[in-house]
């Protein structure tokens, strides 16, 4: 099995992957806070971490994939009370909207998706041991905050200094600033501003902190020790500081091998994100007329530790460079059952392209890399047929070269509602009619209608070939 090399944000360092169990690997991916609609700052880590799984699967391994829904936190708990709506009434509309955008951008599923108010048993019994260890602490406020003084490891993901912590603070609210290193809360005790959320537990009715669901829902489903967990960069303090705190404190072993951060998006130089309002939801950028699988193009374009600036121009940047994609394929679909020429030829290409894409993957997901390998692939393949050197079973050979790549990129078959719409292809072959017929004005009349509604008709052998411009 080929060697794989991650980035781990744990040692700040490059690192050879070795899971615990060879062969398989279980991975844990922070979810959606399901509040509102995630917009596409969210999508550029989620398409990362489909990037990751994909290229774990092609390299052969078996990934169990754990994604958490949180749907009960001050966001949640605050919208739901602003849209007068039930708590899981109000997330369940957000939840069916991420699944449907997920397909939308051809992500594979995870294969488990806990919702944190599913597992409010298993997050007590986790902040029970911390207790009972001393660690945890209930504060004249009723709440249960984990105690960093008590933790000596504290800070090893961020690599903070001892002296930063403010020993004896609390911060109960779930997010917070990276200066705020203090007791954060594990339980948050009832508050009337909280309406009908809350459960009971030892320390009184309340509901439990933002950071301790993650660890309880991890552990549960891959277990104390397990090999990867990813997310965005800003979730590495105090969310993933957090969970490593309390996860290992209570277990006494290490909680992750592996920690994958993801680089912001970016809008005009600037974090994109909904507090700052420069956001786009998936629907705002279907709806100005891009395809989901134009959208992925342009998220998995971009190393996943490098900020991505996301503009409309980089969107038809990825329609002009799917286009070639489309080309190629159509070429070779219309060779493959022809006769037999440039077999050993395309043989060499696919050789040299497997082990581009495979090193260039390895590689801590160099994409670009892994890209350039296909656009040389389609170069080559394009002078074959030019030239006539290539068809029959070398054209075959190619096309399932691309099926092969494609299990990691994803971008290679139009999306289903992307076909010609049948009065375009009504038009195509009315101008066909009349260039029979000799009427060759009407046939540029027609030529001249489509291309300004963004089509282009090109004549091929097997007739009329309509496509986006």
């Amino acid at each position: 099995m080929t060697q794989l090399t991650f980035y781990n944000s744990l040692s700040h360092w490059p690192e050879e992957f070795k899971p615990i169990e060879e062969g398989k690997v279980g991975l844990y991916t922070c979810g959606p806070t399901v509040y509102n609609f995630a917009h596409i700052g969210n999508f550029r880590c989620y398409m990362f971490e489909d990037l990751l799984k994909r290229t774990l699967l092609y390299f052969g391994y078996n990934v169990k994939h754990v994604m958490n829904l949180t749907d009960v936190d001050d966001k949640t708990i605050r919208g739901s009370q602003a849209a007068k709506m039930p708590l899981t009434e109000f997330t369940q509309q957000y939840k069916d909207a991420f699944f449907k955008d997920i397909a939308t951008l051809r992500i594979i599923p995870a294969d488990i998706y806990p919702a944190a108010t599913d597992h409010i048993p298993e997050m007590i019994a986790l902040i029970q041991r911390l207790f009972d260890l001393g660690i945890a602490y209930q504060a004249e406020d009723k709440s249960v905050y984990f105690s960093i003084a008590k933790w000596p490891k504290y800070g090893q993901l961020m690599k903070i200094d001892r002296d930063q912590m403010r020993v004896g603070v609390r911060i109960k609210m779930d997010e917070y600033a990276k200066e705020s290193v203090a007791d954060f809360a594990l339980w948050k005790a009832y508050d009337e501003a909280d309406g009908d959320v809350a459960w009971d537990s030892p320390w009184g009715k309340g509901r439990p902190g933002w950071h301790i669901e993650c660890s309880a829902m991890s552990g549960k489903y891959l277990g104390k020790t397990f090999d990867m967990h990813c997310g965005g960069i800003d979730n590495m303090f105090p969310h993933h500081e957090d969970e490593i705190a309390q996860s290992e404190a209570a277990n006494g072993c290490k909680f992750v091998n592996y920690w994958l951060h993801c680089a912001h998006l970016m809008v005009d130089g600037q974090k994109m994100s909904k507090s700052l309002g420069n956001f786009f939801t998936l629907r705002d950028i279907l709806a100005k007329g891009y395809s989901g699988r134009e959208i992925r193009w342009v998220l998995i374009g971009a190393h996943y530790r490098q900020s991505l600036n996301f503009s409309f121009k980089a969107l038809d940047d990825a329609r002009v460079a799917l286009q070639r994609i489309d080309a190629v394929l159509l070429r070779l679909k219309e060779l493959s059952t022809a006769a037999d020429a440039g077999e050993a030829e395309v043989k060499a290409m696919i050789e040299a392209t497997d082990a581009k894409f495979a090193d260039s993957l390895a590689e801590d997901l160099n994409i670009s890399g892994a890209l350039a390998a296909i656009f040389d692939f389609i170069r080559d393949l394009n002078r074959a047929m030019d030239a006539g050197n290539l068809s029959g079973k070398a054209a075959q050979a190619a096309l399932k070269a691309f099926e092969h790549y494609d299990t990691v990129l994803a971008v290679c078959q139009p999306d289903a509602d992307a076909g010609v719409p049948a009065e375009v292809q009504a038009l195509a072959e009315e101008r066909q009619a009349a260039r029979k017929a000799k009427n060759y004005a009407r046939a540029d009349e027609i030529r001249k209608q489509l291309d300004a509604e963004g089509w282009v008709i090109e004549d091929t052998p097997k007739g009329p070939r309509v496509k986006r411009k």
